[in-house]
């Protein structure tokens, strides 16, 4: 008997399959969960989508790199369960078909995904499994409460945060911040040798060197959260955000500390949970305003004002120190996002998907529903935003936020010198009168 027909004859191994996307960790994971419950081996899977990263234009990503340092901590703890995870670098689709030939894959599993791109994604391996007369199981995950279970008495969306999160805190119990037991399972997993590991280089990506975010809730920094989350030269906020993104860190167990330590901490993780709603309900806000009115905005999007604003040369020390942080890090404080969004909106009135597809590039811990939300957010158009008449005075915004400068003096040391740093490339006064005017005229205030 060939080679080939020996080959052909051998059985194939039957396995249940978890697919890893933004769940990057073994504890307190659904979806895996269930998985190992099941009754055959477990062969965990993550995909490197080239749909995705094929249209990733800068090479030295820190987000590639992060979710490649994230698989090759679980494969170190997959090894020692003599277990390993296989990674793949190409289409969902190409990947399940070559998974569908190598095993007998009796079920598959994994975690909702809510953004429009996840969404159709699912659906079509969805149906190509179930053609092949498997299920795909998934389970909610990367949130508290989804779509559909905090809404209005009548069965509609909120769009505004107060009521929903008074709702979403009326909701909670216990229950829903349990955490799944999946260790008691590790035992399911399947057993095989060591799968080979695509490297950054392999999929065209180089690596920065940047050391992976601890995962560590400070829980002395969450007690204090409210008093010095505005302040970005201090170390007054979780830095958990990226972790949240990629689910290195189960959002119950960071809600349950927020429920010990902190609540308006709380309220961020509710936040999140509103702004992914919203995109679920408002698919339409991934591209054009949340209010149909703001699409009508005549804005002036000057690119040589927009690359000002890119590298932090806008003369305006905040706003600068901002985007440096940024471009350096892939990181920038919450407060200062703020106000370098409503600059960019506001003061030289460009687009604010401008500035949301930049940040999309440049953030580490990136979500488009977050990312989005806080961007209409500071333009005006966005659901329970603010007032198109608030202008953020970066100035003032200083004084309140840095006012011994020593987050300004971080990064942009040159701020006191004259021929270093840029004059202002628009007075303030100006600005705000120049806004309020295009807006009033789309808005027909």
């Amino acid at each position: 008997m060939n080679n080939w027909l020996k080959l052909s004859m051998t059985p194939k191994p039957s396995v249940n399959i978890f697919w890893f996307r933004r769940d990057l960790r073994l504890t307190d994971n659904a979806a895996l969960y269930h998985a190992l419950k099941s009754e055959f081996p477990v062969l965990p899977i993550f995909i490197f989508d080239r749909e995705i990263l094929d249209k990733l234009t800068d090479k030295r990503d820190r987000r590639v790199e992060f979710i490649h340092l994230a698989l090759q901590e679980i494969q170190a703890q997959l090894s020692q369960m003599q277990s390993g995870l296989r990674v793949f670098y190409g289409t969902p689709q190409s990947v399940w078909t070559q998974l569908l030939e190598e095993y007998d894959v009796k079920a598959a599993y994994t975690n909702h995904d809510y953004e429009p791109y996840a969404r159709k994604r699912d659906r079509q391996i969805y149906d190509f499994l179930k053609y092949k007369g498997i299920t795909l199981h998934t389970y909610k995950d990367q949130c508290i409460f989804e779509y559909k279970e905090v809404l209005k008495d009548d069965g509609k969306p909120y769009t505004v945060f107060t009521p929903y999160s008074r709702k979403w805190k009326d909701k909670m119990k216990p229950f829903y911040l349990k955490s799944y037991p999946v260790e008691k399972y590790y035992g399911n997993f399947s057993k095989s040798i060591s799968f080979e590991f695509p490297t950054l280089e392999s999929m065209g990506f180089i690596a920065t060197g940047q050391a992976f975010p601890s995962k560590e809730v400070k829980e002395n920094i969450i007690k204090r959260y409210g008093d010095l989350r505005n302040f970005p030269a201090i170390e007054g906020t979780s830095r958990l955000s990226v972790h949240l993104r990629f689910g290195t860190v189960s959002i119950r167990h960071l809600a349950q500390k927020a429920y010990q330590l902190n609540e308006p901490w709380l309220n961020e993780l509710i936040w999140r949970d509103f702004y992914m709603m919203i995109l679920w309900h408002f698919p339409h806000v991934a591209e054009k305003a949340f209010k149909p009115d703001y699409d009508k905005i005549q804005w002036r999007n000057d690119p040589t004002e927009f690359e000002a604003w890119c590298a932090g040369k806008t003369g305006y020390p905040i706003v600068d120190a901002g985007m440096r942080e940024l471009n350096a890090t892939g990181f920038m404080h919450n407060r200062v996002r703020m106000i370098v969004a409503s600059f960019l909106t506001k003061h030289l009135l460009i687009d604010w998907r401008w500035g949301e597809a930049y940040f999309a590039q440049k953030l580490l811990d990136f979500d488009l529903s977050a990312n989005n939300g806080g961007w209409q957010w500071a333009a005006g158009s966005g659901c329970d935003a603010a007032p198109y008449f608030r202008v953020f005075n970066p100035v003032l915004q200083t004084e309140k936020f840095d006012k011994n400068l020593e987050y300004i003096k971080k990064w942009v040391s040159e701020f006191t010198d004259p021929f270093l740093y840029p004059k202002p490339i628009v007075q303030h006064e100006y600005a705000r009168k120049r806004v309020l005017e295009v807006y009033k005229m789309a808005l027909g205030g």
